[in-house]
């Protein structure tokens, strides 16, 4: 054996590296690993709602901890919004209290979209009173207001509940509103009315304390509907209507789904649900979350990370044998619309009475303008409207000669059921007019971004979604969208730093889901944007093969023709 020289050392065995905790509470890992899983352990943020009614509101906005403000408050459907005056160079680089304003938005929870006449009328006069006559339609079918000072919250919150509306749970760690169908219930295609089941997870779950601490924000979907209309691909947890071949009609279930800067979609579990079993498996998938999912870092504590870790297989396994007790019932794919259906426009419902869909600009809408709406309904005969994931606002139960006046009296409030293809198809998030997180303006931006493509490609006649979004979060899904604008400060020709956008180009969602394609460093300024949309559709509409799609054509085309 050669002797060990003074330029060497004995070798040592090599033990294997112990790989680090997710903080997964089935596992034991129960302390704390971060300062947001601290913040809900000292105190259970559905509890702030007592100091926010007691204390705060008396005391007003100096009076708020910390704490509170910037974590529990989020369990009631409320955020500190953006400064005004700050741009979006500053966004990534001051501290929490400095883009902090003394004002709140505040999430409306809509499960379902549904609202009656009363309802609305409700919202629209609080956005008068105390948001300073703000409102948008959001993409999770709720209600957003501005400007919300916190001692006027404990009135809203009476306002609301009186006619059955609530902000528990809007924001936070915990299970958001439930998408569902804006036509369950009424429409002739569905295959089961998914209402039941999103009322009982609602009235079951939401506010129960065994699901306020999850590892993060947890997004529902639920609708009886083929036709996707809940945009389950981009969900948490999804439930879809089927029918099976020897059950009859119940739901398809999907798990994982979630964009933001890891995006992935989410994937079918391969089982069949009737539909007085949804919550209860909503509740076991939940749990396996809650319980599995991992809390050491934020930015892997979605849901969609644990399934990508563990695969859908050993996901139901878990499901079935640790929370269920049962197997589910097999169920091969159904089939998937080529799109997600938006409902805009007229259809028959199936008691021959009608739907009206119709577009508001980019969501933004105001207290004064809901007022004015209901107006216009409950003068035509409906009591009932909707909200969509897509932005979008329906009104039920249209008596058939109340059709064309109905549809006039609303274009004449700027909501149109025949838009355009660029009205009908482009969506806005909050953008840096309130929000914290945000690069650049969307919402007046995407407004008149449609408004001059309406005037320089009046003849697009297929849909091409353009989705714009204030940061790289993607609360506007602009990676499944046919142009996606991901707002950015970027460099124009004088080598100045201005507001812009990343382009993503032919993502998708329904049949052939996929995520845009990304230019190697094409970047757009917002002063050319318009001039970029037109000149890439103007290229799509020469170089189309019959009957071809946007994200299909882009799949094909040369790059040169998408710069």
């Amino acid at each position: 054996m050669a002797p060990v020289t003074d330029t060497e050392a004995p070798s040592r065995p090599v033990r294997p590296r112990q790989k680090r905790g997710e903080g997964q509470w089935a596992l034991g890992y129960r302390e704390p690993l971060n300062p947001n899983e601290q913040s809900k352990k000292d105190d259970n943020p559905l509890n702030v709602r007592a100091r926010i009614e007691d204390i705060y509101s008396v005391r007003g906005f100096d009076s708020i901890d910390p704490g509170d403000m910037r974590g529990r408050f989020r369990w009631w459907g409320l955020y500190t919004q953006r400064r005004p005056g700050i741009d979006g160079g500053k966004t990534a680089t001051l501290e929490p209290e400095e883009l902090d304003d003394r004002y709140f938005m505040l999430r409306v929870r809509i499960d379902g979209g549904q609202l009656d006449l009363e309802q609305l009328r409700t919202i629209a006069d609080i956005a008068v009173d105390h948001a300073r006559d703000t409102a948008d339609l959001t993409d999770r079918q709720n209600i957003q207001l501005h400007w919300i000072d916190v001692k006027d919250v404990p009135d809203i919150w009476n306002r609301l509940e009186s006619v059955g509306l609530s902000t528990q749970e809007a924001c936070g760690d915990c299970p958001r509103v439930i998408l569902g169908s804006p036509v369950a219930g009424v429409s002739e295609d569905e295959i089961i009315d998914a209402t039941p089941a999103i009322e009982a997870i609602e009235a079951t779950y939401i506010g129960d304390k065994a699901f306020s601490n999850l590892p993060r924000k947890y997004k529902t979907a639920i609708s009886g509907h083929p036709g996707h209309d809940v945009v389950p691909q981009t969900n948490d947890i999804a439930f879809i209507g089927a029918v099976h071949p020897e059950h009859g009609p119940g739901f398809d279930v999907w798990v994982g789904g979630g964009l933001s800067t890891n995006p992935m979609l989410a994937k079918r579990l391969g089982a069949w649900v009737p539909i007085d079993e949804v919550p209860e498996v909503w509740e076991g998938i939940t749990s396996v979350f809650r319980d599995y999912g991992y809390r050491r870092l934020r930015s892997r504590a979605r849901l969609k990370f644990l399934i990508a870790d563990w695969g859908i297989e050993k996901f139901r396994e878990v499901l079935e044998t640790e929370y269920l007790k049962r197997p589910l019932i097999d169920l091969d794919a159904p089939e998937a619309p080529e799109t997600p259906v938006d409902h805009v426009g007229v259809f028959r419902q199936k008691d021959d009475r009608y739907i009206v869909g119709t577009a508001p600009s980019v969501g933004r809408v105001s207290g004064t303008l809901l007022n004015q709406i209901a107006d216009v309904v409950e003068a035509h005969g409906s009591t009932r409207v909707r909200t969509t994931p897509m932005q979008k606002l329906l009104v039920l139960d249209v008596e058939e000669e109340q059709i064309e006046p109905l549809i006039t009296a609303l274009d004449e409030l700027g909501l149109h059921a025949r838009p355009s293809q660029w009205r009908r198809n482009t969506m806005a998030c909050t953008g840096i007019e309130y929000c914290k997180l945000a690069i650049v303006e969307t919402k007046v931006r995407a407004a008149d971004l449609v408004t001059e493509l309406e005037k320089r490609v009046p003849e697009l006649d297929t849909p091409i979604t353009v989705n714009v979004n204030g940061c790289p979060n993607s609360c506007a899904r602009i990676q499944t969208a046919d142009i996606g604008l991901k707002g950015m400060l970027v460099l124009d020709e004088n080598g100045e730093q201005v507001e812009g956008f990343q382009v993503h180009l032919g993502g998708a969602l329904g049949l052939d889901a996929g995520f845009g394609r990304k230019l190697r460093a094409h970047k757009v300024t917002t002063g050319h944007l318009t001039d970029y949309v037109e000149k890439v559709v103007r290229h799509f509409l020469d170089d189309r093969n019959d009957g071809e799609t946007f994200a299909g054509w882009v799949g094909r085309a040369d790059e040169e023709l998408l710069r």
